[in-house]
């Protein structure tokens, strides 16, 4: 049986949650090198409380048989507590039904995507250094900006050769913008973004502010060098090429606001975000392309970017992959 959960789960306010996450998403920058109490501290939380990473903490709380970890990974602007839409998980939808004990990174989406990925990497390893028991396998889902997140910690997990990534066996990206959104170029992410959300009701007069993070979603920056010289402001792409992480099942899915197939899938219009190529790891330059299995991508029809986090299709869809490496 799963843990119990303290008394004080029940008393998170999930609305004051989205706004401080949206805050973050905006300002998180400033409010991290200000020291801000608003600013998000990255961690690994369950049920919107945050793991105390010390091994008897996590024995008390967790028991010591073997598990299989999948760690879920919000987008821009969002939180942890998210993934819960409409009724649904994820996260608790692939423990019930392939057997995973699901753990959520709450992160501040301000900052730059290098910066979360190398904290991400390392907080990893902090847990696998931690945690009482077995670690069978560790999983990555994650939506939007947090399949970004999960990519670059993998770089900088294979460069500082951390154990934690030797155990990663499985990544999905849901609606991630591979190669960035067009949407933040022309800088209108923002007010595209409201009409899909009402997280962000309270930030309309906003749309010009774009933090770090934001920045990123440009052209999709993953690592330090990709931000950090001179030309961060010009609109010309100058990302190292990444390829995907070796020896690891990466599945992607994508989603449309069309409703039925029309021609190929550069016309396709996207969920809104982020466009159906750029979620499938497409791009002109083939140097930069992402070597997707046809059998590991997916396109939702009828899908906005955040329907992603409920549509039925894409359960099924994760199910099949993330079952396959079941023990039930």
């Amino acid at each position: 049986a799963e843990r119990a959960l303290p008394a004080s789960v029940r008393k998170l306010d999930p609305r004051r949650e989205a706004w401080i996450a949206a805050l973050n998403g905006i300002w998180g920058g400033h409010l991290a090198t200000s020291s801000n109490p608003l600013a998000i501290t990255l961690s690994l939380r369950d049920h919107g409380l945050p793991l105390v990473l010390d091994r008897a903490a996590l024995r008390a709380a967790w028991g010591t048989r073997p598990r299989k970890l999948l760690i879920l990974i919000h987008g821009l602007c969002m939180n942890d507590l998210q993934w819960r839409r409409q009724g649904h998980d994820h996260g608790r939808f692939l423990a019930d039904a392939a057997g995973y004990t699901p753990l959520y990174l709450h992160y501040n989406s301000g900052r730059h995507i290098s910066e979360n990925g190398r904290e991400f990497a390392a907080l990893l390893e902090h847990l696998v250094e931690a945690w009482p028991g077995p670690i069978e396998e560790i999983a990555l889902l994650g939506h939007s900006m947090g399949g970004l997140v999960a990519r670059s910690a993998c770089h900088y997990a294979e460069a500082g050769d951390l154990a934690w990534r030797r155990k990663l066996r499985r990544i999905a990206f849901l609606g991630t913008p591979q190669h960035g959104a067009p949407l933040e170029r022309a800088g209108n992410w923002f007010d595209n973004a409201l009409a899909l959300s009402p997280y962000f009701a309270p930030f309309t007069r906003l749309g010009g502010s774009r933090s770090a993070g934001i920045k990123d979603l440009r052209h999709g920056n993953l690592l330090d060098e990709d931000w950090a010289a001179a030309h961060d402001a010009t609109t010309r792409d100058h990302r190292s090429i990444l390829p995907l992480p070796s020896g690891v099942p990466c599945h992607a899915v994508a989603a449309t606001r069309q409703h039925a197939p029309t021609g190929e899938i550069k016309r396709l219009r996207g969920d809104g975000l982020v466009p159906v190529a750029s979620a499938l790891g497409r791009h002109a330059d083939p140097a930069r392309c992402l070597d997707f299995a046809a059998s590991d991508m997916a396109l939702i029809f009828d899908c906005d970017h955040f329907d992603l986090l409920s549509n039925d299709a894409v359960g099924r869809k994760l199910l099949s992959w993330f079952g396959a490496s079941a023990a039930v």
